[in-house]
């Protein structure tokens, strides 16, 4: 199958996306298109075990912006935004482990991203998580990681990474972008479809970008302000605040550093700067520009690395493709959809986390990261690029 069409989980054309991706759409018709018995499947896949000493919490908040109209869709009234609190959570939690996404967010998913598969959306919604909803914190205050996902992904695209960094000693804020995604399921019930997946707004994709920045920053005024929105805000150090996201996330990550000096730290997980770096930079702020090799062809990504004014890398993951650096992989395996990346899941989501929270490591924990100066033997995929 020729490697430049889209995968059936990725964002909605090209121009959203960058490169081409390496995830292809099942051929209607085909023996891949749906897995032999795909109830078979329910409950079945797990997202890796979490790399950090603790175990995970999750919390679930609902924000509304009452100052702020839906940039999408007016009518809907203010701004609503959906937030995953992961959070290192005290020795001996047990008990069920939150869902990885609901039913009519799964249905939602398959519908938009390919038509042509049959599997249940329990498959997808039933993936089985490591984090404890609502699990008591552990003590002490810890760096807050923000994490925004792709155009057309819902956030729990990112849950591996999100808890992977919470087990590491982080508190994670995974954003949800209603009306930008396939479905976003409410508190009351209800799930907001996508608005503007078929075609981009006004301004186009950096106009995503932007209104992300405002969504992050309106997210970390609820959870750092006098009267925090989550239950447990009181383990966060709001002197330690990063970014990191996927495709236009990774783009909104600097976008939002641009303009929100509460960030300190920033991550481009393959997303063009559709919304440009600022000709004079982020006011020194470090910032990592992690991708695939199409990277290289892209000249956003050219001229983002030239006004970056920070410490800076550019990190190329050797046969990875646009959802490598995501759970999109696991999802279309589920679907029955080939994972035509020649670096696997397994491994791409160890890099990834890796890398991601060597970074954070660094700038937000002051913890030395030998692999972000140069080759790592253990890593021979990754190849770093220095100022």
């Amino acid at each position: 199958m020729n490697r430049s069409r889209l995968s059936a989980f990725a964002a909605s054309a090209v121009l959203a996306l960058g490169p081409a991706l390496t995830l292809p759409i099942a051929a209607a018709g085909s023996a891949s298109a749906a897995p032999a018995n795909p109830s078979s499947t329910v409950g079945s896949a797990q997202l890796p075990r979490p790399t950090g000493p603790h175990t995970v919490g999750r919390g679930t908040v609902h924000l509304v912006d009452s100052d702020r109209p839906d940039p999408w869709v007016p009518a809907a009234g203010p701004r609503q935004l959906m937030v995953s609190m992961y959070y290192p959570a005290r020795p001996g939690t047990e008990g069920p482990t939150a869902p990885y996404m609901t039913t009519e967010e799964a249905r939602l998913l398959i519908r938009l991203r390919a038509p042509d598969v049959t599997v249940p959306p329990e498959v997808i919604g039933g993936v089985r998580t490591w984090a404890h909803p609502d699990a008591r914190p552990a003590h002490g205050r810890f760096p807050l990681a923000v994490l925004s996902p792709g155009f057309t992904f819902p956030r729990a695209t990112l849950t591996g990474l999100a808890e992977d960094l919470a087990s590491r000693g982080y508190v994670v804020a995974l954003v949800d972008h209603p009306y930008e995604n396939a479905g976003t399921t409410l508190p009351d019930g209800r799930t907001l479809p996508c608005a503007i997946c078929d075609q981009p707004p006004q301004g186009g994709m950096a106009a995503i970008a932007e209104s992300r920045a405002e969504d992050v920053s309106f997210v970390l005024d609820r959870l750092t302000g006098r009267h925090p929105a989550w239950r447990y805000a009181r383990v966060i150090d709001a002197k330690r605040i990063g970014m990191a996201g996927h495709s236009i996330g990774g783009n909104a990550a600097a976008t939002t550093m641009a303009g929100d000096a509460r960030v300190r730290a920033g991550v481009n997980m393959d997303g063009t700067f559709f919304a440009p770096v600022p000709d004079d930079g982020l006011d020194g702020r470090p910032f990592l520009m992690f991708g695939t090799k199409d990277r290289h062809a892209d000249e956003k990504w050219v001229q983002g690395w030239a006004h970056l004014d920070g410490w800076k890398r550019w990190l190329t993951v050797a046969g990875a493709d646009h959802g490598s650096f995501t759970d999109v992989p696991l999802l279309a395996e589920l679907a029955g959809i080939p994972d035509t990346a020649p670096l696997p899941y397994a491994r791409s989501s160890v890099l990834t986390r890796a890398y991601v929270a060597a970074f954070f490591d660094l700038h937000l924990k002051g913890v030395s990261q030998p692999p972000l100066d140069g080759p790592s033997p253990a890593n021979p995929e990754v190849s770093v690029r220095l100022p």
